[in-house]
């Protein structure tokens, strides 16, 4: 018989196993480390850039809003207050000018619900440059100019549309009841379509050569 006795003092172990275990798992660990510091560092980098990037976008909005101010305090001078009025005249008949009323009474049309008619109408630009249509509309009740301004304010060109009065109309002029309805007008940014030239056939060309 043979007998198998272990005179170590300490058990058995394999450190090959437990390195190769252990080992994986530090490695991985470190790596996943580095991964998020890197990350983090370069999270860190794009922040300052972006917050540099911020800061002088407000440095330039606030120089524009300085001259801004100093321009307008210019204008606001009472030596200067001519030329300041004349200026926004100007620039009101030019956005008047490049208006096309064909298309305003068109879009107009479109909203405007039976038995509503235009009275008079008069375009104004707003502070924010908008142009600003002041409407007198006639009919036969309130629902009427209701249902007018919400057809304004669902189609495409008008916007901020209210009623800002109603009274009774001028005796001999048909209506009922008249109302001042306010909108801002959003023309069309389509560019309008060249018109074709006709066609010349060879033999017109041929017929209109000396």
């Amino acid at each position: 018989m043979r007998l198998n006795i272990n005179l170590a003092s300490q058990p058995y172990e394999d450190a090959r196993q437990f390195w190769l275990r252990w080992g994986t798992a530090v490695v991985v660990t470190a790596i996943l480390t580095i991964a998020l510091l890197s990350f983090t560092v370069m999270s860190w980098f794009a922040a300052r850039v972006d917050h540099a990037t911020i800061g002088s976008y407000r440095t330039e909005i606030a120089q524009r809003d300085r001259t801004r101010q100093q321009a307008q305090d210019f204008l606001n001078r009472p030596e200067n207050r001519t030329t300041r009025d004349q200026s926004q005249f100007l620039n009101e008949l030019i956005e008047r000018k490049s208006l096309s009323w064909t298309h305003v009474l068109e879009d107009l049309e479109k909203v405007m619900p039976t038995r509503v008619h235009l009275v008079s109408i008069h375009p104004e630009l707003d502070e924010e440059n908008q142009l600003k249509l002041k409407m007198v509309v006639g009919g036969d009740s309130r629902d009427r100019a209701l249902e007018l301004a919400r057809r304004m304010e669902e189609s495409r060109h008008f916007t901020q549309t209210y009623i800002e009065t109603e009274h009774s109309a001028q005796s001999g002029s048909g209506d009922a009841i008249q109302f001042d309805i306010n909108g801002v007008y959003v023309p069309s940014t389509e560019p309008a379509a060249e018109p074709k030239r006709p066609e010349t056939s060879p033999e017109t060309s041929k017929r209109s050569e000396p």
